[in-house]
């Protein structure tokens, strides 16, 4: 597969993109030293753009990320791509309104993900972002798209944008690149916010009625429209 000059700009931009946004990582403190990943759909083709494996955060540009097809392929870029790229292209493949995908290894989440069980919607931010509980995947060998399938199978039940795969960490979806990081950031603050609480005692639990209405609020009515 070859980039037709159709797309180009539109590559170009992703690829900018995608590298700036990898900045928001560890400014928030969820990756430490080559760990985690950010990938885009490019619009109108059948391409991601990723970001290369084992590069440190400080050196990435947009000449660095790589460009693959939706099998994980790579189509352009000197770079070998993550060893996450399958699990991305994946959910690329079996979630068309996926945009973007992000994976860290924020602390919080990680310890999450270490205990196989869902963090529960006990806060208002919570049901606001996410829906609900943030579910817990399988676990999954990394490499191939077996990560893909289990976060593609627990999120198509749920209405989270964030999924714990077990003794792993976090990887989170969106309608666009910037929108998975968001929810990387809030599923990290709420992972943290939930084993605090749990510190001190037993969270009261929410009813389903006033999740389900601070969802819909902040889904459909929050902020500039």
């Amino acid at each position: 597969m070859t980039i037709s000059q159709a797309i180009r700009k539109t590559v170009d931009a992703v690829r900018l993109t995608v590298a700036d946004l990898h900045a928001e990582l560890p400014r928030n403190g969820l990756v430490v030293w080559t760990a985690g990943n950010i990938s885009a759909r490019v619009p109108d083709s059948e391409l991601l753009v990723i970001k290369p494996s084992g590069v440190s955060y400080d050196d990435l540009t947009a000449d660095q990320m790589v460009v693959t097809d939706l099998h994980g392929s790579v189509v352009e870029g000197s770079n070998v791509p993550s060893s996450d790229t399958a699990a991305h292209a994946y959910v690329y493949r079996h979630m068309a309104d996926v945009g973007g995908v992000v994976h860290t290894h924020s602390t919080y989440a990680c310890a999450w993900s270490a205990l196989g069980i869902p963090v529960p919607c006990v806060l208002t931010m919570m049901a606001d972002e996410f829906g609900g509980a943030i579910p817990n995947g399988p676990y999954a060998p990394i490499g191939d798209d077996s990560i893909g399938r289990g976060i593609v199978e627990t999120l198509r039940s749920s209405r989270s944008t964030a999924v714990l795969m077990q003794n792993h960490g976090p990887f989170t979806i969106g309608r666009s690149a910037m929108a998975a990081v968001k929810s990387a950031v809030m599923c990290e603050a709420v992972c943290r916010a939930v084993y605090l609480i749990r510190q001190m005692g037993e969270p009261i639990p929410m009813a389903q009625t006033e999740i389900d209405a601070l969802y819909d609020r902040y889904q459909h009515a929050y902020g500039q429209r």
